[in-house]
């Protein structure tokens, strides 16, 4: 437990930047953008679960935004996987549905797996704002997206778990906005 309450007392340090990302998202889904997340395994999860709050809800109800996960359509995985490879499922996907409006999330504790770098290559290059979520240092992503979560931590339970957090906070962020629009 000591760890765990260690690495979220250090996750302080990111309160600027969550803050800022926050801004952006709400910036985005203002002018009629989107926000696509992607990762694998815990982290293909936590994108799934962060989509949920925006297009369901987080904790008021309210209108529904456009938050898609792009780890869930396996019949479009596993033919990207198939036809391109494993690497380029999710930037297919952002070339497929991602617009400038948009924010694309990639999400991968130690920022090199190769289909998070790609996805985020392709959303940059389409002129979409970027945000990597990551840890320990960073990554390939850190060096791609406009704006970086850093968890200050090599250890992939605590960056996935400071990971939701974030998403958590932001949501929060968005739900305020919205309640203020009401």
């Amino acid at each position: 437990m000591n760890d765990h309450l260690a690495v979220a007392e250090a996750f302080r340090i990111c309160a600027e930047t969550i803050n800022a990302i926050g801004e952006r998202l709400i910036a985005a889904i203002e002018a009629g953008g989107k926000v696509l997340l992607f990762g694998n395994g815990g982290s293909a999860a936590d994108a799934q679960h962060i989509a949920a709050e925006f297009s369901v809800r987080y904790r008021t109800n309210r209108a529904a935004l456009a938050g898609l996960a792009l780890t869930t359509d396996t019949s479009v995985l596993t033919a990207c996987g198939n036809d391109f490879g494993f690497d380029t499922i999710y930037a297919r996907q952002i070339e497929a549905l991602a617009r400038p409006e948009d924010v694309v999330i990639g999400i991968s504790t130690s920022g090199n797996s190769t289909n998070i770098v790609l996805g985020l290559e392709k959303a940059r290059a389409m002129g979409c704002a970027t945000v990597a979520f990551t840890g320990g240092t960073g990554g390939l992503i850190a060096k791609i997206a406009h704006q970086v979560l850093l968890v200050p931590s090599p250890i992939t339970a605590r960056i996935q778990e400071c990971h939701i957090l974030a998403g958590h906070i932001m949501c929060e962020m968005v739900d305020q906005h919205w309640a203020k629009k009401s």
